[in-house]
């Protein structure tokens, strides 16, 4: 399995994607989330959006591999099942999660997995990409710059640091560790 964390707005989703794209052999990971999508997130495809009430009774049932409060009432995991379905296909499990749920992730599945935290190139260019998006509040960019802050000084903990200062260049060596990983 391939995890990939960094803080909100570095570039990660738009890695994986692009890594889905032009490796057959990955499947990605859909997690569960407890907010509401955003305008063109689809569930089933991007996140299973399941509320709080649902969410914590699947932690009661214990259906997550891993699960983590991101946010007060922001609940983010991965389904067993989801890891299921994709070993039923025979693929490599691609994670797009948050840095503590990557963190978790490795601690669970260790040499199995390779986790691959995506730098930003420094505070302001996350900020900007996040006000870009023109998804959040002022106080939600507040938060998730702090929160950033943080989670960059948790990067040593992941096999490898890909700083995204350039897109097509943070790909291009994310397929290359990946064609490394599946292929050893």
């Amino acid at each position: 399995m391939i995890i990939f964390s960094a803080p909100s707005g570095a570039g990660k989703t738009t890695i994986v994607h692009a890594l889905l794209k032009e490796i057959p052999e990955l499947a990605f990971s859909i997690s569960a989330c407890s907010r509401l999508p955003r305008e063109n997130e689809k569930d089933g495809k991007d996140y299973f959006f399941i509320g709080v009430d649902q969410f914590k009774n699947q932690i009661e049932q214990d259906q997550f591999i891993e699960w983590e409060e991101v946010y007060k009432n922001h609940y983010y995991g991965t389904l067993k099942s989801e890891l299921s379905r994709i070993w039923s296909e025979a693929k490599t499990v691609v994670f797009d999660v948050d840095v503590q749920g990557g963190i978790n992730l490795k601690a669970k599945f260790k040499s199995t997995a390779l986790s691959v935290f995506v730098m930003p190139p420094n505070i302001e260019v996350l900020e900007h990409r996040l006000r870009m998006r023109k998804t959040e509040t002022e106080e939600k960019i507040k938060q998730r710059i702090e929160k950033a802050e943080y989670e960059m000084k948790l990067s040593n903990e992941f096999d490898v640091v890909i700083n995204n200062d350039n897109l097509q260049n943070a790909i291009d060596e994310a397929k290359k560790l990946i064609h490394n990983f599946i292929r050893q």
